[in-house]
């Protein structure tokens, strides 16, 4: 007799992963192009602590306000179309079963067993059968507003959290540098653990986010130096 084996499948993760992984990197790059930017404009170390905490408020309420709107628009309409799904299967369940079962025939079941197939699934959950299949529904998938915007925002808060740190140990003299290449190796940290989390590629999804950091700081104490030049 042979043995079940339970498979652990991580798109079960994908959700709160994509606000969680979307969270810190903002955190840590926008906070430390903030820093790097002011420090750039010859600012006081104080002043570029105050603007690095008002970065971390600000863009944590900012990540979770927007997820909460962009997820509460998705949740909106999988709610409408399962109302609207909801109606169908009252008013032509006959029609809902046979659109149900030209879903698995062209997924390459054989038509008589699809029918079959669909009867059995309608006679138990008939909306989540249609849910599922038709429109793409599901557990794993469905939108969770609040969830989304409490994970982006402390998710945000954790990965600003770094670079201010970084500040309060870093010589004035030094402060842009330190906190530059600080921030680059919490990124390639973030990046390889989202990568671990999700099964993906370490190296790609390091790369990859420590590259667009880089360029994203780059660009910021460009434009802090020539700011602070210029006044």
């Amino acid at each position: 007799m042979s043995r079940l084996h339970t498979e652990n499948h991580l798109v079960s993760r994908v959700g709160s992963l994509r606000a969680a992984v979307l969270g810190a990197n903002d955190g840590i790059v926008s906070t430390a192009s903030l820093i790097v930017g002011v420090a750039a404009a010859d600012a006081a170390a104080s002043n570029v602590l105050v603007a690095g905490v008002a970065g971390l408020v600000a863009g944590a309420m900012s990540m979770a306000a927007g997820e909460y709107v962009s997820v509460s628009s998705q949740s909106d309409t999988e709610q409408a179309d399962l109302a609207r799904e909801k109606g169908e299967l009252a008013t032509q369940p006959d029609f809902e079963r046979q659109e149900l079962a030209d879903i698995y025939v062209r997924r390459g079941v054989e038509p008589t067993l699809a029918l079959q197939v669909a009867d059995q699934l309608m006679a138990k959950d008939a909306l989540g059968a249609h849910a599922r299949d038709e429109l793409g529904i599901s557990e794993v998938t469905t939108a969770r507003p609040i969830q989304a915007a409490l994970t982006s925002a402390a998710a945000f808060s954790v990965g600003a959290a770094m670079p201010l740190v970084t500040v309060l140990v870093s010589p004035p003299a030094g402060l842009a540098a330190t906190v530059s290449v600080a921030s680059l190796l919490f990124l390639a940290a973030l990046g390889a653990i989202g990568a671990k989390a999700g099964g993906a590629n370490v190296l790609k999804a390091t790369v990859r986010v420590t590259f667009w950091g880089a360029a994203a700081m780059a660009l910021t104490a460009g434009i802090g130096a020539v700011v602070g030049t210029a006044i």
